[in-house]
């Protein structure tokens, strides 16, 4: 099957947002203006069709990242509609890492919040660019030029208008096109009567004003330009465009819209937005890969005639069609059928169906090119991050990095023989989810699943309970403490045992000491290799990372220290790699005592929005829950927003007491910020209650 769209006509973009800012909303009126769908869902209704999982609907949140094509002015609109709760952050930067572009919905009244913060930053690290669009311009408190001037200082954006509205909260009623310097007035609820008029009198200075302040954003794109707005002579719309979309591109500038999704108002003109100024994948430079055995750096580029390169993103467990692969291809075509190798396992893979995806619906495809999102059936060891390719050219792309879990509980089937079915459902979830993990505790040997937060664990088991048919019970959710090391300390491992009836022998001496907060654990070996073979060196270092993931003092995973092998004994006749490895675990254990071990506990930032009545309260709250108050920051509407950061053991059910101490009307999100030590007096207690 031919390619029915050009890559020059082809737009890859994600919707990203704070909770509640009007993401799916958004989606869903593209959706409808571009003829996908045929009748406009609510989220809150529970009708949306992005939000197609029983949890969405019923919570009337985004929770999985789903993916669309839509069609505008002869343009294929690639759409992934990503989730805004912090919990799920997961699913933006997955989606982040293989978008060309992306559109930042932004509250008209909340502007720049604390999740729109996290996703901005998320798209700056993958150079992604992005325009904004103001949502929500009809509620009270409406404020399109507070946003911009919040985008300037909270994300060191550098926004410019591309639009101002006309009218505001309830009397909002149609928009200012800057470049076209007209006016399109909304006359009807469906947003289908659109009637380009002449700019309002009384916005006319405005208007000038800030198409100044555009053209002066995007003057250094064109000298062109630069000479007729120095002349004072007209500018062709065609060429404003070009500059608009050149500082797009190169994320000197962020075009900003604005609208009301849910009153059908300033969506077809962000269409023709994405449509002018986000790019296509021949506007994205080249991905840079690594070559067949590591050698040398590989150019990808967007081209039908290359060797076949793609990336996977997501795995999706669907119920109809078994494990879903969800891939962008960033070179070559592949049909149906043929053998793709996974490159980072070094395994060939069949692909037996290739598929567009709409929501949860899909349709079969013959062929996909460069440039498409797709997903594959038949896929069956590759995970998220691996590269596929075509065997004749194999290369490697640099995959996806993502934050451990903070928050755990332990989960067991309600009968022996639903044991092995959850088992088999968690494998498949931990599949989909690279920040959800499970495991065996060895100490109580109970099933432990653990996730970023207390939503995501409860979406979780709900969809054990719903979607997998397993009849679970769950404990209370726990914090996933660390161990540390407090001082220096010298450890030496001897091995001498007996073996399949063979003496082994290995001894090491290691030095241990501490390590910055998130540096991890670093091995050095300083022993020559004329003493200790490399492959017993390697041995000690595996024996002391085995051994980190238990500590002496709660059995907790230790991180952020470095460990030294100083010294060695080999013999010639007994000395065996599996010796080594339990000389190096001897050694971690004489140097991690009770004594010189130190309890480290997960640490959240916290941004709490409260009403100003109730500040002094909230602060409070915080105090007495052991956290710290960073700062404080007016938002419209007579609220504040306190920036805290807090212990996770303090912070259960912190959102049924926030609510009941600001009468509903208070909100808060919080994530991972870094691990810091437990107060002494508070380490017996804490594994007084785990022991």
């Amino acid at each position: 099957m031919p390619r029915t769209t050009s890559l020059e006509k082809t737009r890859n973009i994600g919707i990203m947002a704070h909770i509640d800012a009007g993401k799916t909303t958004t989606t869903e009126r593209i959706l409808f203006y571009t003829g996908k769908i045929h009748r406009m869902g609510e989220v809150h209704e529970g009708a949306a069709a992005m939000d197609y999982m029983e949890q969405e609907r019923e919570r009337g949140i985004t929770i999985t990242s789903a993916a669309t094509t839509a069609y505008w002015r002869e343009h294929r609109i690639n759409i992934i509609d990503t989730p805004g709760h912090v919990d799920f952050t997961v699913e933006v930067e997955r989606s982040l890492r293989v978008l060309d572009g992306a559109v930042a919905v932004f509250c008209a009244k909340g502007g720049v919040e604390s999740q729109s913060e996290t996703v901005w930053h998320q798209a700056e690290r993958y150079g992604v660019p992005r325009m904004a669009y103001v949502n929500k311009m009809d509620i009270v408190g409406a404020d399109y030029l507070n946003v911009i001037d919040m985008m300037r200082e909270r994300l060191g954006a550098n926004p410019v208008a591309i639009q101002l509205p006309i009218g505001a909260e309830g009397d909002f009623r149609g928009i200012v096109d800057l470049v076209r310097m007209c006016a399109e007035v909304y006359y009807d609820e469906e947003g289908t009567d659109i009637r380009v008029e002449s700019i309002p009198e009384n916005l006319l200075d405005d208007a000038q004003e800030y198409r100044n302040m555009l053209i002066e954003a995007v003057s250094d794109e064109s000298d062109e330009l630069m000479e007729l707005y120095l002349g004072g002579e007209d500018i062709p719309e065609e060429l404003l465009k070009s500059c608009i979309r050149s500082a797009t591109l190169n994320n000197r500038a962020v075009p900003v819209c604005c609208g009301s999704s849910y009153r059908n108002k300033g969506v077809q003109p962000l269409l023709d937005a994405i449509v002018d100024y986000l790019p296509s994948p021949l506007d994205i430079p080249p991905i840079e890969a690594i070559g067949k055995g590591g050698s040398k750096t590989v150019e990808v580029k967007a081209d039908d005639s290359a060797p076949f390169a793609a990336l996977c993103f997501k795995i999706v467990a669907d119920p109809f069609v078994g494990r879903l692969a969800f891939c962008r291809v960033y070179s070559g075509t592949l049909k149906v059928g043929t053998a793709v190798f996974n490159s980072s396992k070094g395994k060939r893979e069949r692909v037996a169906k290739l598929l567009l995806m709409h929501a949860n619906s899909r349709t079969e495809v013959e062929e996909v090119y460069a440039g498409d999102i797709v997903a594959m059936v038949g896929l069956k060891e590759t995970i998220t991050g691996e590269t596929l390719c075509s065997e004749g050219r194999q290369l490697l792309m640099e995959s996806m990095d993502f934050p451990d879990p903070v928050i755990r509980i332990a989960i067991e089937s309600k009968t022996k023989a639903g044991q092995e079915k959850l088992e088999e459902s968690l494998k498949k979830l931990g599949e989909e989810d690279p920040t959800f993990r499970t495991y065996s505790d060895a100490e109580t040997g109970q099933t432990i699943i653990a996730g970023m937060g207390e939503l995501h664990l409860d979406i979780i088991v709900d969809r054990l309970i719903r979607e997998f048919k397993c009849e679970c019970r769950v404990g209370k959710p726990s914090v996933a403490y660390r161990e540390s090391i407090k001082s220096p300390a010298r450890g030496e491992g001897v091995c001498e045992r007996v073996a399949a009836g063979k003496n082994i022998y290995g001894r090491c001496v290691v030095e241990f000491a501490p390590g910055e907060a998130g540096s991890g654990i670093r091995f050095e070996n300083r022993v020559s290799t004329a003493k200790l073979p490399a492959e017993f060196a390697k041995a000690v270092e595996e024996g002391v990372m085995d051994a980190s993931r238990s500590g002496n003092l709660g059995g907790y995973e230790c991180v952020d220290f470095s460990a030294a092998l100083v010294d060695a004994d080999v013999n010639e006749l007994e000395s065996v790699e599996l010796a080594y490895k339990i000389a190096g675990s001897f050694a971690f254990r004489e140097a991690f005592t009770r004594e010189n071990s130190l309890l480290l506990e997960p640490f959240m930032k916290c941004d709490i929005v409260v009403p100003d009545e109730f500040l002094g309260d909230i602060m409070g709250s915080i105090t007495a829950r052991h956290g710290q108050v960073l700062g404080s920051e007016p938002r419209s509407g007579g609220r504040t927003c306190i920036e805290s950061m807090c212990p996770l053991r303090e912070m259960f059910g912190y959102a049924t007491d926030l609510r009941s101490k600001t009468q509903g009307r208070g909100s808060f999100s919080m994530q991972f910020d870094h691990y810091q030590e437990v107060p002494a007096n508070l380490v017996d207690k804490i594994l007084g209650i785990i022991y």
